[in-house]
């Protein structure tokens, strides 16, 4: 997902890594935090890649900035990427939110139909966090409240999703207008 999440975020604009990092961080930072650890050998891999290029700039009052932007190689695994999410990158929602954020850049609105319908294809099948008997538990059926109150607000949040995920893939299937 870094890698997705660097590809996306260049495909936007040039950035240099702080700002890149930045952006990483408010996306997802708070529930999986990035780290330079992480970050810069990535950034490292896709520049040998050549899905990245980088050049230096003047910083502002230090250092030498070292600016990345996307190749048309990067792009073109970006848009691979979005076209063909892995099934983790379609069943957590992090995840999903990571692919959601930079599928505007998937051209085909049939492909960014395709990758909902996906989404909403898992969020109807049957499931719960607990089982009993292999039987997926609901909020009603247990004793627990704090169990009953994770499978509520998971209910809940479901439901908004897939009445989502419903009307964009509808919006998705009429013929597109013109963007002012």
């Amino acid at each position: 997902m870094l890698e997705l999440s660097i590809l996306g975020f260049l495909a936007e604009e040039p950035l240099h890594g702080y700002e890149l990092k930045e952006r990483i961080k408010a996306l997802s930072g708070h529930v999986r935090p990035v780290s330079d650890g992480a970050l810069y050998p990535a950034i490292t891999r896709l520049i040998k890649s050549g899905k990245l290029d980088q050049h230096e700039e003047p910083g502002a009052s230090a250092a030498p900035r070292r600016i990345l932007s996307l190749t048309d190689a990067g792009r073109e695994e970006l848009l691979e990427r979005l076209r063909h999410p892995k099934q983790a990158e379609i069943t957590d929602q992090v995840r999903f939110n990571t692919v959601l954020s930079f599928l505007r850049h998937l051209p085909d609105r049939r492909e960014q139909a395709e990758v909902l319908r996906r989404r909403l294809d898992f969020l109807n099948a049957p499931t719960s966090f607990f089982y009993d008997g292999g039987e997926p538990v609901r909020a009603e059926e247990t004793d627990d409240l704090f169990r009953a109150g994770m499978l509520r607000v998971a209910r809940a949040t479901g439901t908004a999703e897939r009445a989502w995920l419903t009307e964009a893939i509808e919006t998705l299937g009429q013929p597109s207008r013109a963007r002012r």
